[in-house]
C-alpha cells in the first residue's frame, strides 16, 4: 500500500490491506489483532501504529513524501498469506516471444529481481 500521509481512512486501509478495522481491533477474517488507544486520531489511523501492531513494514520516500506499507505478518510471523505468484509476463531473451509465469504453473520457480542503482 502506497499512501502520501500518514494518516488513513480506515475504509481505504482495509481496501489495500484487508485488514478490516473495528472496535475490538484490525480484523481479517476470524482474526483480529487488538490495537492501542492511539491508532485511531479523529476517525483516521495513523499508519505506523496500526502497522507496528500488524507486524507491517514502512518505508519512507522522504523525497516525495510517499510511504509503501508492506504486507502484514500477525498473527502468523510470515509476511506471505499465500504462495500463489500473480501473473507475470516478459519477453524471452532468447526468441523475444512472450514468457508467462503461469507456463511453469506447478513447478518450483526462482524469481530473481535485479536493479542497477
Amino acid at each position: 500500500m502506497l499512501v502520501d500521509s500518514l494518516l488513513v481512512d480506515a475504509t481505504e486501509f482495509e481496501a489495500h490491506t484487508g485488514w478490516a478495522i473495528k472496535p475490538e481491533g484490525a480484523c481479517r477474517g476470524e482474526v483480529c489483532v487488538p490495537l492501542p488507544p492511539e491508532a485511531r486520531t479523529d476517525g483516521a489511523l495513523e499508519v505506523q501504529v496500526v502497522a507496528e501492531r500488524l507486524g507491517m513494514p514502512v518505508v519512507a520516500e522522504e523525497r516525495q513524501g510517499v510511504w509503501a506499507v508492506g504486507p502484514a505478518t500477525a498473527p502468523t510471523g510470515r509476511a506471505l498469506s499465500t504462495a500463489v505468484a500473480p501473473e507475470l509476463e516478459l519477453p524471452d531473451l532468447r526468441t523475444g516471444e512472450p514468457f508467462r509465469l503461469s507456463s511453469v504453473r506447478g513447478q518450483k520457480v526462482l524469481l530473481l529481481a535485479w536493479a542497477s542503482w
